[in-house]
């Protein structure tokens, strides 16, 4: 996790450049992510527990991460393992490539960290990797022309261990530049607070470090600000880059980017930065954001052709549950009216049941202390999973 700038800049380019053209394949894959897969990826981050980088936990956040792209399809050579050891300490980084259709030898780089310290690290970043999951979920099949890896590091609350370990060493040997990197888009603390007014999110920007990729960093995140307003609802503000993981490949001289939370949470690096602690709607829309910043980058396929998910019109994701904090009643607003027979219950954070409907729009919850709980609605073979917190 970066620190705190002690004041902002403005882009200097704000002004000069364009936005990027509308693609409607973008948007449609962009509203793949879905809030149930954001949500079981953060709850399953939680359960991980403390993710100190060289313990059990960190090891076993590292198989769950494998588990997932081998169930998107990724086949075991793209899936690749980067140990490396600071001190006494032993970790690893994981990679995953996807393979470029015009320039297979230069690279996306889009990661973000994965151990934590003192707690689960649900926000830091269990966020940035639920989304990273997501994109590469999606993307999985999709034709790019620019190669893209998708990179969890360890060691980053350690100094950036290993991050550093594979700018070093792997993307350069030496002073010898190994990968052809177009550029470094790194996700970290987007999890935002629930109650919090969460419809901004800071673009990153280098304004430091080594002078001569500073305007192409302009450049670059001022089109992710332009694809944040063209694939999500997000507004977006300009913060300092610093302190993550893209640092190590400033320093080398490669161009940045990336997100991070525009109201900052107290959270990180505390026992309490748990699941009940985040805001997974503004997590899901910080994802459609980085799927739809990521085809920019990539030169995704402009073509809807092979994604028969696309658009997902009757997608129950637009389910809306409201008032959200509650005090003792709930709605449920249904996407379509044809929806007729379905399931609502409400569990703990543990996964217990508390309430089980069926058929019922509005729902009596004066029997739930306040606290936050898991709404899970089912119909039409479809689960759709969220959030709910009780505030009287």
């Amino acid at each position: 996790m970066k620190k705190i700038a002690a004041f902002l800049f403005a882009s200097i380019v704000a002004q000069s450049i364009g936005a990027q053209n509308f693609i409607q394949a973008y948007k449609d894959r962009a509203d793949m992510v879905t809030q149930t897969n954001i949500t079981t990826h953060l709850q399953d981050f939680a359960n991980l527990g403390v993710k100190t980088t060289g313990s059990p936990a960190n090891a076993n956040a590292l198989e769950w991460l494998k588990s997932k792209y081998a169930s998107f399809g990724y086949s075991a050579s793209q899936i690749v393992e980067d140990p490396f050891t600071f001190g006494s300490i032993s970790s690893k980084n994981l990679i995953i490539t996807k393979t470029g259709t015009v320039y297979p030898n230069k690279y996306v780089i889009i990661c973000g960290h994965f151990d934590s310290i003192n707690g689960p690290g649900v926000n830091d970043n269990g966020s940035g990797t639920s989304i990273i999951l997501e994109a590469a979920r999606i993307l999985k099949d999709v034709p790019t022309e620019y190669s893209i890896k998708f990179i969890h590091f360890s060691g980053e609350e350690q100094g950036l261990k290993g991050s550093s370990h594979y700018a070093n060493t792997v993307a350069y040997q030496g002073n010898n530049r190994v990968l052809d990197i177009k550029l470094v888009f790194n996700l970290d603390q987007v999890g935002g607070v629930m109650g919090n007014n969460n419809n901004t999110i800071y673009c990153d920007e280098d304004q430091g470090g080594v002078s001569s990729n500073n305007a192409a960093s302009a450049i670059i995140t001022q089109e992710l600000r332009n694809c944040t307003a063209l694939y999500s609802p997000l507004q977006t503000d300009i913060d300092p880059a610093e302190d993550s993981d893209y640092i190590p490949f400033e320093q080398k001289g490669e161009v940045i980017t990336g997100f991070f939370e525009r109201i900052r949470s107290t959270y990180p690096h505390k026992p309490t930065d748990t699941f009940a602690n985040t805001d997974p709607v503004y997590i899901y829309n910080v994802g459609k954001a980085t799927v739809g910043a990521l085809q920019h980058f990539a030169v995704a396929s402009a073509s809807n052709l092979g994604t028969h998910e696309a658009t997902l019109k009757n997608s129950l994701e637009t389910i809306r549950i409201y008032p959200n904090p509650a005090k003792d009643v709930i709605n449920i607003q249904l996407p379509d009216s044809k929806v007729k027979k379905f399931s609502f219950k409400i569990t703990d954070i543990s996964g217990r049941t508390l309430l089980t409907k069926s058929n019922e729009t509005k729902i009596n919850v004066s029997s739930l202390e306040n606290g936050v709980y898991i709404g899970i609605f089912k119909a039409n073979d479809q689960t759709v999973v969220r959030k709910i917190l009780i505030e009287r």
